[in-house]
């Protein structure tokens, strides 16, 4: 008898924002014996759920979740110090023999949670120097000096984003080397398996329109009104958390709050992309579609995706095919062939498969890719009972009609 592939040590959940990374996470922790580590860089804040989408204690359906609320909208996040807080949940949860599943979209988190990274260490007076520089001559003048110094620095930096500019400087005046040289290869610490949840690019900007509005009519404004009061304008971090920053904007009389809602929307929007292109680059991620065709409410779950569901994809969406799965792997990938349902047992599927068709290509080296014109084009919205019956010949799932 074969034995059972053991489930991955550490299962990461990353992508875009309005992917449905948090409710899949959940699901995961809660199939696994786990508990969710927190991987959003600003959820880590106190007091900043509506803006961020934090999961409500209902939302998390009983799942444990860790690295939130932690520090204090005045503070300045630091990730070298969020690497140490996550390594020390992940090893005690691995001592107590749980599976951590990590959930977040902030690239440099997720890496230094998972990788071999170490981060430069940081001079007071250099920073306040450079943060004062960019103060009066603006962050593109610093832009420049950087695309001198680091032109792969430069390149993957934004010539508005000040906070960054100045980090890669500092990092360079302390280190003597280029702020991309302090960047590791995707040498991992632990046993991990990394799932990429990928919406197409006008289903993806939809949501996150919506997901704007919603927080509005939650209460946003009175959200960061309070915060406010406890430093928010004051912190460097905080305050530029997106729809936190425009709001403030409103709040000081800079625009109204018709203005600083597209403002939030075209922000997040563009953060949405950069995400995409920073987890797109890992060659470690498997990536699933997260489109709104068959992806089901998860129980407990928000109200904001009633009536959508997800479904695996079969290669990224360049087109490469994704590399085979490891062993350890293969856990997850019965779990999703298998489908997930809600512990119920009733509404639809949560998660559809079929990881395992990852890495597979057609003759001749075409990856497998199942779209509108495949099986999948097939599916009704509503899935017959028991175990999925696994990919087709083709490697697509099978439709009902299979």
């Amino acid at each position: 008898m074969r034995k059972a592939a053991p489930a991955p040590r550490v299962i990461a959940v990353v992508g875009p924002t309005a992917a449905g990374k948090s409710d899949l996470g959940v699901a995961l922790a809660r199939h696994f014996d786990g508990e969710v580590v927190n991987a959003d860089s600003m959820q880590l804040y106190r007091g900043m759920d509506i803006g961020t989408a934090k999961l409500t204690v209902e939302e998390r359906g009983g799942v444990p979740h860790h690295l939130l609320d932690v520090w204090e909208v005045t503070e300045t996040a630091n990730v070298a110090e969020y690497q140490r807080l996550a390594r020390v949940e992940i090893d005690k949860l691995l001592a107590e023999g749980r599976t951590p599943v990590l959930v977040g979209g902030s690239g440099l988190y997720v890496r230094g949670a998972l990788d071999a990274m170490e981060f430069p260490g940081t001079d007071p007076e250099v920073r306040a120097r450079l943060e004062e520089e960019v103060t009066l001559r603006g962050p593109g003048a610093l832009h420049a000096r950087l695309a001198a110094a680091d032109p792969a620095a430069a390149a993957a930096i934004l010539p508005s984003n000040g906070r960054r500019i100045v980090r890669a400087l500092e990092v360079i005046e302390i280190t003597g080397r280029p702020f991309t040289a302090n960047l590791p290869g995707h040498e991992s610490v632990y046993d991990t398996v990394q799932i990429g949840v990928d919406v197409g690019r006008p289903e993806l900007d939809e949501r996150i329109a919506r997901r704007v509005d919603r927080m509005w009519e939650d209460g946003l404004v009175d959200e960061v009104r309070a915060l406010e009061a406890r430093g928010l304008r004051d912190g460097i971090t905080a305050s530029r958390a997106l729809g936190y920053q425009q709001v403030l904007s409103a709040l000081a009389g800079e625009c109204t709050e018709e203005e600083a809602k597209a403002d939030t929307v075209r922000a997040t929007k563009r953060f949405a992309r950069r995400q995409d292109s920073w987890f797109r680059r890992d060659p470690r991620v498997h990536w699933l579609s997260g489109a709104v065709v068959d992806r089901g409410e998860l129980p407990g779950s928000r109200s904001r995706w009633s009536n959508e569901r997800l479904q695996p994809d079969h290669v990224m969406a360049s087109g490469r095919p994704v590399r085979q799965s490891a062993p350890r792997e293969r856990a997850i990938i019965k779990l999703l062939n298998s489908g997930v349902r809600s512990p119920s047992g009733e509404g639809a599927w949560l998660w559809r498969p079929a990881l395992e068709t990852l890495g597979r290509t057609r003759p001749g080296g075409k990856p497998t890719r199942c779209d509108s014109t495949g099986p999948r084009a097939q599916s009704s919205p509503t899935e017959p009972s028991g175990p999925w019956p696994g990919p087709t010949p083709s490697g697509c799932p099978p439709s009902p009609r299979d």
